[in-house]
């Protein structure tokens, strides 16, 4: 089976191609690591589930109608029927690649297949290497860049009214590229390279003023998928394409440490590093280290949320104006689908806890979030507007963004608990699951109900021929130092909070290790208030229960993202603690829930409850506090 670790597979052609490791640690593969029950099990089986309903026809209609072929299904509504058409086509190629890779289910496989040589045939009519479902305007825009017909409308759309035609087109890239990699599929490898012939073809003779013109509509990852193509095929034509794709505007200001970030688009930039990030891995520039890991911290430092998503109405702003921000359209969630994807790469550079505790906290409250419990469908938006609630999308008339990397999101959940360095072991999340380390021989089982439980216990179920270092994650939250137990016995384990706690022995069948991470409520403060707080236990943002949402035309599902967003809010009351005592006022709720009585609301209501913000589906909730003093 193909690897699943995007960088781990290519870290190898890399190497060969340039001589010099860049990577310190690697990822499994997804067909290496089982999750075991678990929300994140739930949630990946109700989106496999999802992933089976769509119809591959339905998806390719415009790939065969503009080509000149008859359509075989009915195009889908909502954005596919727009000028963004075919950004699903390729979200759902990488979403089956991957669940294929990670169950080994030949349903998925077939579907790839499939979806492939209906591909495969429109790019043979379509004539000259391009493939994908743009309508014709989007079509036209790009097919006129080699007459260097270049002139931009806005940051979204080129003159004329064709909307973001490279975004489209990059998830097409990558999906084939997946299919390519992950599925196994031969004949995806030859329709990826010459969409990339053709990508490189309609932009090679645009001047430098041109090409910047032309980055100024969102492009996605096409500098990304560009240079991997480039390290799997050493091809040097990638190499330049994805060089031109790169954006000056964005990336001279933050290579200067100067953050100009508010205002801007915040998923049109992620992307960008990114793909600066790949082409450090393929090239060795330092300055693209560099620029990944200062954007990485400028992100999640100084323009992130609580529940690690970032943005309001999808763009940065001035840190200190974020009360000012806290709407129903914050935290897209494509943007922490592409911080994560960022995150992974620097982890596998230097192997940080911060880089895990922050994939960690958009994981839990942000990623798991995301997805609706009864139909698997997908937020565009996590609104954090005090009483307001999630809306979802439905399954078959919205399609937005944030529902094509939804998908792919809740197929990859294993990529990320473990990674390898030599003889270590690094267990990074807390998710029930077995990995099976095919290189070493070496199985292991982690068995949880973190965070509703402190502990976790990783039993050796089968161990290979040399001494393995566990190297366990203690987290910087932690309310102490970790504690272990090996096969019912303490064991002396430094862990201070912030770095991993490594444990070396010859490990034999049956060991039975217990880890416990202390926790204990706290809070952070919303930056640019003095006033208002959020309240976190472990991992997870808690948030007020304030009651469920009624039921309506749009709610929980919307065939638009903002529909939602003027509806009826409830009251949040101010809770009686100032920032410096907030956190003594929670009582944890007695039983197996995770659950917190906020003792000392005003206003004469009853003490509130607090819950796992993710948990919170269908109800109004609240997650920044105001606080007034006694």
């Amino acid at each position: 089976m193909r690897s699943a670790c995007m960088a781990t597979a290519a870290m190898l052609v890399s190497l060969a191609a340039t001589g010099a490791p860049r990577i310190d640690v690697a990822g499994f593969d997804l067909a290496e690591v089982r999750l075991l029950d678990s929300p994140f099990k739930e949630a990946s089986e109700r989106n496999a589930r999802y992933l089976l309903t769509l119809d591959p026809d339905r998806l390719l209609h415009n790939a065969r109608k503009y080509a000149g072929l008859e359509p075989k299904g009915e195009l889908y509504g909502g954005w596919e029927s727009k000028g963004i058409a075919g950004h699903t086509l390729g979200h759902f190629l990488t979403a089956l690649s991957q669940q294929f890779v990670a169950s080994g289910d030949q349903r998925f496989r077939e579907r790839i297949d499939y979806i492939v040589a209906e591909m495969a045939e429109a790019q043979r009519a379509y004539g000259d290497g391009y493939v994908g479902a743009l309508p014709p305007p989007e079509l036209a825009t790009l097919r006129g860049l080699k007459d260097g017909k270049v002139a931009v409308e806005n940051p979204f759309v080129f003159e004329g009214g064709a909307w973001v035609p490279w975004y489209t087109q990059h998830k097409i890239l990558a999906g084939l590229r997946d299919a390519w990699v992950l599925g196994g599929n031969a004949k995806a490898k030859d329709v990826a390279l010459r969409l990339a012939d053709w990508a490189d073809d309609i932009t090679a003779s645009l001047s430098e003023e041109q090409m910047q013109t032309m980055l100024e509509v969102e492009h996605g990852g096409m500098s990304e998928v560009l240079i991997d193509l480039y390290a799997r095929t050493g091809n040097e034509r990638y190499r330049e394409a994805s060089r031109r794709f790169h954006h000056h505007a964005v990336l001279a200001p933050l290579r200067a440490g100067r953050d100009e970030l508010p205002g801007k688009h915040a998923n049109t930039q992620i992307p960008k590093i990114t793909g600066a990030a790949r082409s450090y891995e393929v090239l060795g520039e330092p300055a693209d280290r560099a620029l990944a890991e200062g954007f990485w911290q400028r992100v999640t430092g100084d323009h992130s949320w609580v529940i690690g998503g970032n943005s309001d109405d999808e763009h940065f702003f001035l840190p200190e104006t974020a009360p000012s921000h806290v709407s129903p359209a914050t935290a897209e969630s494509c943007n922490t689908y592409n911080m994560l994807k960022l995150t992974e790469h620097l982890f596998t550079w230097q192997p940080r806890v911060e880089y895990a505790d922050y994939y960690e906290r958009a994981l839990y409250n942000h990623t798991l979030a995301s997805q609706e419990p009864e139909r698997g469908m997908f937020a565009y938006f996590m609104s954090l507007e005090p009483g307001h609630f999630r809306t979802y999308s439905t399954p078959y008339d919205s399609f937005w963004c944030c529902v094509g990397s939804g998908m792919e999101n809740h197929t990859k959940y294993g990529e990320a608990i473990y990674f390898h360095r030599g003889d270590e072991l690094f267990v990074n999340l807390f998710i029930p699951s077995v990995l099976t380390w095919e290189a070493k021989g070496f199985v292991l089982e982690q068995r949880t109900d973190y965070p509703k439980s402190n502990q976790t216990e990783l039993t050796v179920v089968s161990v290979g021929d040399k001494p393995v270092t566990l190297r366990v994650r203690s987290p910087q939250w932690a309310a102490g130092p970790l504690t272990f137990e090996l096969n019912g016995k303490p064991l002396a384990v430094a862990a201070r909070s912030g770095s991993y706690a490594s444990i070396e022995r010859a490990w034999k069948e049956a060991d039975r290790l217990v880890v416990s991470v202390p926790m204990k409520p706290r809070t952070e403060p919303l930056r640019g208030s003095t006033d208002q707080v959020a309240f976190l236990y472990g991992p997870v943002v808690l948030a007020g229960d304030l009651g469920p949402v009624k039921r309506s035309e749009s709610f929980p599902y919307a065939k638009d993202q903002g529909d939602n967003f003027e509806a009826d809010i409830v009251e949040v009351p101010r809770l009686v603690a100032t920032p410096a005592t907030a956190a003594e006022i929670l009582r944890r709720v007695p039983g197996g829930d995770l659950a917190f009585i906020a003792e000392g609301s005003s206003e004469g209501r009853e003490n509130v409850t607090l819950r796992p913000f993710a948990d919170l589906h269908y109800r109004h909730y609240n997650v920044y506090w105001t606080l007034t003093p006694e």
